[in-house]
């Protein structure tokens, strides 16, 4: 029997997202910089559910920007203080199990959030783990290919002429 991986599950959602029956959410990729050799570090969240690294993520907010939507989560989820910025990075899909049990695409549309503070007391404390990578090492941990591309891109982004 043939395991199916990732890429093949999603493939065969695409008739949802194609037909307009995906779920949009907003997420933040979390950076700070180091004094290590790549003078980055990315803040990676395991998911409640499945424990696998993740970045934040959530549902839109009445009232509230999409970058604002990737603040408030980072908050909720990470203890992350800081500001994300307004424009967008990129975009990347996942399948999000909903508590029907469906599985629908999810697209999910990322900004880059310079990380200010960590606090201690948040919404989503003692729930997840919370640990810093290197944007490479960040990329292998996640399932998702197009956020292993988004997490590489992060220090070429981040250089002082871009």
């Amino acid at each position: 029997m043939t395991k199916k991986t990732y890429l093949r599950r999603l493939a065969g959602e695409a008739d949802k997202l194609f037909a307009g029956r995906s779920i949009e959410q907003y997420g933040a990729i979390c950076y700070r910089r180091s004094q290590g050799q790549e003078g980055i570090e990315i803040l990676l969240i395991t998911s409640r559910d499945s424990g696998r690294w993740v970045i934040p993520k959530g549902w839109a907010m009445d009232r509230k920007l999409p970058h604002q939507v990737a603040e408030r989560e980072a908050w909720e989820e990470a203890g992350v203080k800081g500001k994300a910025r307004k424009k967008r990075f990129g975009y990347y899909t996942y399948l999000k199990v909903l508590a029907t049990g469906e599985t629908v695409p999810s697209v999910v549309q990322v900004h880059l959030l310079e990380v200010a503070e960590l606090v201690d007391r948040f919404p989503e404390r003692g729930q997840r783990q919370l640990q810093w990578f290197s944007p490479h090492e960040a990329a292998a941990l996640v399932r998702e290919p197009e956020l292993k591309s988004l997490l590489r891109r992060v220090g070429a982004a981040l250089e002082p002429d871009k």
